[in-house]
């Protein structure tokens, strides 16, 4: 896998945004549709370009979905966006029935979702996503780790019939793929080799979990290998074998509940194939709190999603194979 060469930072938003623009000028059927926050998502960028295919219906997230499924039915491939608080928060009865249950050809693309929100706390903080949308029949699951795979993942869902929910972050997060890198809708990508246990990450936790095998090898002599498993569903069940297999271990690392999200996906899939023993790192089942913006990282530490927490939760696993 390709990764970056350069240490820097970048808005997933405005990624987005751009790509949409980029997706609108060569496909007239891409639509847009916002709920008064098209100005802190970026999709404002579409609207200024694509006035007549830009459709802003306030704080009404219901209609939000409903809208945007009328333009998929008449033929436009609609992407709507708000905060991941109220989508699928406020709409979760026209999602599965107006979009997910006539399979319709509609992107609901989030922002500022889990704890990295910050200053909004608990009730903008949204920690259930991935078990209320995977749990939906047709509805596929995508979280992005940066701004590269942002681009590419965009391009892949506009391009691919039918409903997605794509989860992303608020703040500017670390690159960690180079341009060219590659991807394929149900496939992760492994970002490092490890041969001793596998850590499988989706989201802001990705870069964390590359630091925290950094630290297991240097500090404690650990292979560790890296998954990034941008597709929650389809999950990549061929992949979670071979870890499984090669490893003997997994710890799963997440911006959400551990109830239902991407180490209860991991752990279905591998039950079914190669059951190994694993370690679920994410928010253990309780609401989070306000932080400053230059908090965001003492409030990950204290939830325990930081790589030091990733890191800690490898030597856990490991000594229980040990006894």
């Amino acid at each position: 896998m390709q990764l970056s060469s350069e240490k820097k930072t970048q808005d997933m938003r405005s990624v987005y945004a751009d790509t949409l623009v980029e997706l609108g000028r060569s496909n007239h059927e891409v639509v847009c549709v916002g709920a008064d926050t098209t100005d802190s998502i970026k999709t404002k960028k579409f609207g200024d370009r694509y006035p007549d295919r830009m459709f802003n219906v306030g704080i009404a997230e219901a209609n939000l979905v409903s809208i945007a499924a009328g333009l998929a039915i008449s033929g436009k491939i609609a992407f709507a966006s708000t905060y991941a608080a109220f989508l699928p928060g406020r709409c979760l009865d026209q999602i599965r029935n107006a979009i997910c249950y006539p399979n319709l050809n509609v992107k609901l693309v989030v922002s500022h979702a889990g704890l990295t929100v910050g200053p909004d706390g608990a009730s903008h903080q949204q920690i259930e996503d991935f078990s209320t949308m995977r749990s939906i029949p047709n509805m596929r699951v995508i979280v992005p780790a940066d701004a590269v795979s942002v681009r590419h993942l965009i391009r892949i869902v506009a391009k691919t019939s039918g409903p997605f929910y794509v989860r992303l972050a608020r703040p500017s997060s670390e690159v960690i793929y180079a341009e060219n890198a590659m991807f394929e809708l149900g496939k992760a990508n492994i970002l490092r080799e490890g041969s001793d246990a596998t850590i499988i990450a989706c989201g802001l936790m990705v870069t964390r979990s590359l630091e925290a095998a950094h630290i297991l090898e240097r500090d404690q002599d650990i292979s560790c290998r890296v998954v990034d498993m941008f597709s929650i569903k389809p999950i990549d069940k061929n992949l979670v074998a071979k870890c499984a297999q090669d490893t003997g271990a997994i710890v799963t690392a997440e911006e959400h509940n551990i109830v239902g999200g991407l180490g209860g996906a991991v752990a279905e899939a591998s039950v079914e194939t190669y059951p190994v023993p694993m370690k679920l790192v994410g928010i253990n089942d309780t609401f989070g709190e306000s932080a400053r913006d230059e908090e965001i990282d003492l409030l990950m530490e204290k939830y325990a999603l930081n790589s030091t927490s990733v890191a800690q939760a490898v030597v856990d696993i490991r000594s229980r194979i040990k006894k």
